[in-house]
This record gives C-alpha cells, structure tokens and sequence, in this order.
C-alpha cells in the first residue's frame, strides 16, 4: 500500500515550531513567561476587538461549565482564526499552566488530528479534523479581577484554569486523549503521545501478587470510556481496588510514579500544591483499580483510574480496537475552581 503524503497545514507548521521552541527551553514556568494575568492581558492585547468579544466571558459564566472533549462547536476564540503573533501570545499562556511535558503533550495531540484526517479518508474535509479548532476561552478580566480563569479546548484537549491572586488554584478537568493511542503508518508511524501513561500503569498492575490483583482487578472487561465523562461535578461512588497501603514499598513507588506522571502535567509549584492535597487527605486512602486486558496495545481494551478523597484519574483504552486513549484528571474540591472561589468572585463583584 502507497502511504499519500499530506502538505502540512499551516496550524501543524506552526504547533511543530512552537513544540521544537518549548522543547529547547529549560522550563516554562511563570517566572520566565511572566505573571499568568500579565501574559492573559498580553493575548488579549493582541486581539481585535470581535476575536476578543468572543474570547471573554465572565467567570460566572455557565459557559465555563461547557467541557467537553470530542470534536463540536465550541465557543471562544480558535487557533485557526489568529495570526502567528496571536498564536505565539496564546501558546504562551498555555506555558504559564502546563509543565513542558504536559505543554508538548498537549501540542502533540493537536498534530495527531492531521494523522487521523489521512486514516479516516477526510482529506477534502476540512471542517471535521482540523489542528486550528483548538479554543482559547478567558473567564473574567485578568486586568482588574483578582478571581479570574481561562480554559483551552478542542478534541481531546481540554485544560480548564482558574487563579486567585496571580496564583493558579485550580487545573481541572484537565483532560488529554490520543487517538490513535499508536500511530501503525505513515510518517509517524510508531508514535506514542501517552506512553507513559500506558506503560506505567501496565507496570504498577503486573507488580502485583494473584492476591493482591483480585483486589485491583475490578472487571475483566473495560469500560467503553473514562466513567467521570464530561460531568460537571466528578463522582464515582463506591470506590474499588487496591488501597495504597495494601502495597509493598516497591508497588507504592510505582504507584507514586504513576500519580506522578498526571500531576506533573502541570507547573511545579501547582503539582506541589495538588500533591500536598493528596497527601494531606492520606495517600493509604488512594486506590489503584484495574478493568479489561492485563496486555497494552491495539486489540487489547484496557482501563485504570487512581481515586481518592481529592482526586479521580482515569485511563481509558478501549475504542478503535482499543488504539484510542481518554485520560482525565478531575480535582473533587476544586473542578473549574471550586464552589467556593466562585462564591468569592460573586462577593466581590456584589460588594
């Protein structure tokens, strides 16, 4: 079989660009890109006046309850209607909020939309699978409100942010997927964005003793996706698996490596503050949960979550003959910042 060669669009010339720039920089913490609300005022400074009428909104909004992950119409401003000034300016808020691997993480899934265009026959269509349907959304006013967020979204990315005094309280839903989970031809053939994911977890499961996996093992057959969805509010009641503290030091490092992997999609000091958290509501009360295969890769559905008094991460991998990863981390206090940060900005917006 003849693999065709696309011309790479514009958006993937640049996402490559702008991946290569983050790749070769040491970090991309606020404290080289600047303050997150200076860097918001930046993009939005760059803006026309109608790109930035339907770039804000305010952060009592329901539209920043509007989350999804598939391909649909979304609201907020896409990459494909800026200029590259524009989309260097948005790209540097997403280096505000993101560590670098979670920032080229995110960056190479929008490129996988031109390698599911050729595998899907869309190759006239170019409204379906497009790098430049990525949305950047901005709740409140970075300039004057001390409660302000932001949220970047398109299919299989979505980052929902929300600060409270220049600091950045909440990341979540904060969702990455890749499809395919493996890319089998073309030029990228044997791709991986979510190997990690992946692979650690087959490691943490295949760790442990026939005892141990009766309790991990929840079902032998997966879920058809991460079971938290796109819900507003995250709960899975009637936690299952295997406690943190039923494993041997070696399996808890594992675990901790694994958990790691997620939190530190995000900046240092926020994956500092989410695991403080953690280990303040108990790390014995974490759970490790196991649901499909005990084998990776396509052919093989498989599905994991870690779940524990302030947080659910799932791992789902179970559509197109399971090559087609959902991930998701959800913080139970603090999704879109919390009910209690929203009652903040109401206050201080009444008074």
């Amino acid at each position: 079989m003849t693999t065709m060669f696309i011309k790479p669009s514009a958006i993937i010339l640049f996402l490559i660009s702008i991946s290569f720039l983050s790749c070769s920089s040491q970090s991309n913490n606020t404290n080289i890109h600047g303050s997150m609300s200076a860097v918001a005022n930046d993009f939005l400074a760059v803006l026309s006046a109608e790109q930035k009428a339907a770039a804000k909104f305010s952060f009592d909004e329901q539209e920043k309850y509007n989350w999804h992950y598939i391909p649909k119409s979304r609201k907020g401003i896409s990459l494909g209607e800026l200029d590259d000034t524009q989309k260097r300016a948005a790209f540097n808020l997403l280096r505000t909020a993101l560590s670098a691997a979670g920032y080229n993480k995110a960056i190479a899934v929008m490129k996988l939309e031109a390698v599911l265009k050729e595998a899907e026959g869309r190759l006239s269509d170019d409204n379906y699978r497009d790098s430049g349907k990525y949305y950047f959304s901005i709740f409140g006013n970075p300039a004057t409100d001390s409660i302000w967020g932001w949220r970047l979204e398109g299919h299989h990315v979505s980052f929902n942010f929300s600060t409270k005094d220049n600091k950045l309280v909440s990341g979540t839903p904060g969702f990455i997927g890749a499809n395919p989970a493996i890319v089998l031809a073309g030029p990228e053939k044997g791709k991986q964005v979510l190997k990690d994911e992946t692979e650690l977890g087959l490691t943490l499961l295949h760790s442990l003793n026939t005892k141990q996996m009766e309790t991990a093992i929840i079902s032998d057959k997966a879920p058809g996706d991460i079971i938290t969805a796109a819900s507003r509010k995250a709960m899975i009641s009637d936690p299952k698996g295997i406690l943190y503290s039923e494993l041997t030091g070696v399996q808890q490092k594992d675990f901790l490596q694994l958990l790691s992997i997620y939190i530190h999609r995000y900046t240092t000091l926020f994956a500092m503050d989410m695991m403080h958290e953690i280990e303040e509501a108990g790390l014995n009360n974490l759970r490790f949960a196991w649901a499909g295969s005990m084998q990776s890769g396509p052919g093989n559905p498989t599905y994991y979550r870690i779940q524990g008094p302030t947080i659910i991460i799932e791992y789902d991998n179970t559509q197109n003959n399971a090559n087609h990863v959902h991930t998701v981390v959800r913080d139970l206090k603090n999704d879109f910042g919390g009910d209690e940060l929203l009652e903040h900005y109401k206050q201080g917006h009444h008074n």
